[in-house]
């Protein structure tokens, strides 16, 4: 029986999964396929590294591991701003290559840089995700707290992938590397596809563009509203937001859009996002995506008691796109399953 290298079966199945988002080819999935490509990529070169240890998968390895978390970062930072990306991020994987370049003759610390590097951006991925005031703004708002939670995974695999670079560099130093090839084996098996499966989730989770009107298509971010994101607005300031959020969600009901998003809900109330996220917290202590959805099972509400549809209809009228979602948010508002509520409503 032919036994195959576990980095290669690894590599196989992040593949499959590429090929996969490159077929569906969704319009929030672009950056999900390269950053599995590039997973792809680098377990095949590691499973190569240690199989036939040729002096260019050596060169290669430590230059694909340094794109690792910056594309990560980019992926998760697309859901808070599409397309915000800074040219510094490219400087770690630049200096990776040239120090590459130069070996044997200077040996550069590339491996304690890449263990800063995960450290890095594994830190500030899970402190993204807990800043009150930093919601993604791309992400539908019935998906949120989900986008969140794929972004502290991230951060987890990122802050676990230097983890098993310290593993190595203590495996090197007392017993010559004899457990180098298992390490990132087991590494690999987990981290990788574990990285993978966050960024589809938040891939999926990204609203898609759709058409509103010219001038919100036109529409930048001018430096006033800039300088808006930091400002704390007064108790007054915050409650006039909130009543034309109100009137917004009241009159025209953009709630039942499922894929309504803050950064489409901001563009439709003419408000920076990011005062609007400030205003809702500030006076109601919750998040945009939770006073959204009391919309939502006010509506569900309505719904099962004035007609006989099936929950699942009404999940969906409500502008729900998941029954788990719905099921979670209308037990955390009314502290009853939407079929004991119908019960309790129609005695």
């Amino acid at each position: 029986m032919i036994a195959i290298p576990l980095p290669f079966v690894v590599a196989l199945l992040l593949g499959i999964l590429a090929i996969l988002l490159f077929i569906r080819r969704e319009e929030t999935t672009p950056s999900a396929f390269v950053f599995i490509a590039l997973c792809t990529l680098t377990t095949t070169v590691v499973g190569l590294r240690w199989t036939f240890d040729y002096p260019l998968f050596r060169f290669f390895q430590p230059i694909l591991a340094s794109c690792i978390p910056v594309t990560a970062w980019y992926c998760f930072a697309n859901a808070y701003q599409r397309h915000r990306f800074r040219f510094w991020h490219l400087l770690p994987p630049i200096f990776v290559f040239l120090g590459s370049l130069t070996y044997p003759f200077w040996r550069p610390p590339l491996d304690p840089l890449l263990t800063l590097l995960y450290v890095s951006y594994g830190v500030a991925l899970i402190r993204a995700s807990y800043r009150v005031t930093n919601i993604p703004e791309q992400v539908r708002l019935s998906d949120i707290d989900q986008a969140l939670k794929a972004e502290r995974v991230a951060g987890a695999m990122l802050l676990m992938s230097a983890c098993i670079d310290g593993a190595l560099a203590i495996d090197f130093s007392l017993f010559a590397g004899v457990h180098a090839i298992h390490i990132l084996a087991i590494g690999h098996a987990i981290l990788l596809p574990m990285l993978a499966i966050a960024v589809i989730r938040i891939s999926l989770s990204i609203a898609p563009n759709m058409t509103e009107t010219a001038n919100e298509n036109e529409e930048e971010i001018t430096l006033e509203e800039q300088k808006n994101r930091t400002y704390q607005q007064t108790d007054n300031e915050a409650k006039t937001i909130i009543d034309k959020i109100d009137t917004l969600l009241t009159k025209t009901e953009v709630f039942l859009d499922p894929d309504l998003s803050l950064d489409r809900l901001a563009r439709k109330a003419c408000i920076p996002a990011r005062q609007i996220s400030s205003a809702i917290n500030q006076i109601y202590g919750r998040n945009v995506s939770q006073v959204v959805n009391e919309y939502r099972i006010e509506r569900a509400k309505q719904l099962l008691i004035t007609t006989d549809k099936p929950i699942t209809q009404i999940y969906l009228d409500s502008g729900f796109q998941t029954k788990s979602n719905f099921n979670r948010e209308f037990a955390r508002v009314t502290a009853q399953t939407p079929s004991a509520f119908r019960r309790s409503n129609r005695q």
